[in-house]
């Protein structure tokens, strides 16, 4: 005599064809569709409401046991399709790998019905910062732009005023002069800036330890880094790594050229 079937995923599919589910899949498909080209353009915004509204409809076509399960299949599904689509019209196979295999650990570590929302704009985040390119400065001064530029592209590399002095040929002072004047911030502010800014997507996506990723990033220890990375986003290391609602830390530098 055969037992009951323990398989819950058997009997979410069960369920789904036992409801009303087929009765919103036009609307499914068309939100889905709607996120995906937002997506791609980089409409974040308008992505995460996009996105939002896929839990919606999932969510209501699954009966509160499975809800979960449905929610966590989704995503898993839409991981891929993001996944492909970088692979295809981005030419970087490595990130496509990069985006999906970290995603799918994101979702199976960190998924609740409770964060569902909040770990689809994780998502959404992610795919930005897998294959969006940081806009390049446009500051008037050649020298400045220069050093703006070698630093977005290096800051994983130990890096100093005077070895960026000598780097550039000026001396110290008068570059430290000129990046002030033309940013409104000070090098060693704008080099923290950057790591801060980076070092946000290894805690968010990734099981590093606290003490790695301010090692990655050259801190001289990880109280600094805390320090450093309070000072900007309001938030430590921690909290930032367990709060998937919580904000990112971005800086936008002025663009003088016309």
């Amino acid at each position: 005599m055969m037992g009951e079937n323990p398989v819950s995923e058997n009997k979410f599919v069960d369920e789904i064809k036992n409801n009303d589910y087929f009765e919103v899949v036009e609307q499914f498909f068309e939100t889905e569709e709607k996120l995906l080209k937002q997506l791609y353009r980089f409409e974040k915004k308008e992505a995460k409401n996009a996105a939002k509204k896929m839990i919606e409809i999932v969510s209501e076509a699954s009966k509160k046991d499975n809800e979960l399960i449905g929610i966590k299949y989704y995503l898993i599904a839409l991981t891929g399709i993001i996944a492909r689509h970088i692979r295809k019209e981005h030419s970087a196979t490595k990130k496509a790998l990069s985006f999906n295999a970290t995603s799918l650990i994101l979702i199976e570590q960190r998924l609740t019905i409770d964060n569902a929302e909040n770990l689809a704009d994780e998502l959404i985040e992610f795919f930005i910062y897998i294959v969006g390119e940081r806009k390049p400065s446009l500051l008037m001064h050649h020298t400045v732009n220069k050093v703006v530029q070698y630093i977005d592209k290096e800051v994983e590399v130990p890096m100093s005023v005077e070895g960026l002095s000598e780097m550039f040929d000026v001396s110290t002072s008068h570059l430290s002069r000129i990046f002030r004047e033309h940013t409104g911030i000070t090098l060693v502010e704008y080099i923290n800036v950057r790591k801060v800014e980076e070092s946000q997507y290894y805690l968010r996506f990734s099981d590093m330890k606290i003490s790695d990723v301010s090692d990655r990033f050259n801190f001289c220890n990880q109280s600094y880094f805390t320090r450093i990375f309070k000072k900007y986003t309001g938030e430590t290391p921690r909290r930032f790594r367990n709060n998937l609602a919580g904000e990112y830390f971005r800086l936008t530098l002025p663009l003088e050229e016309k």
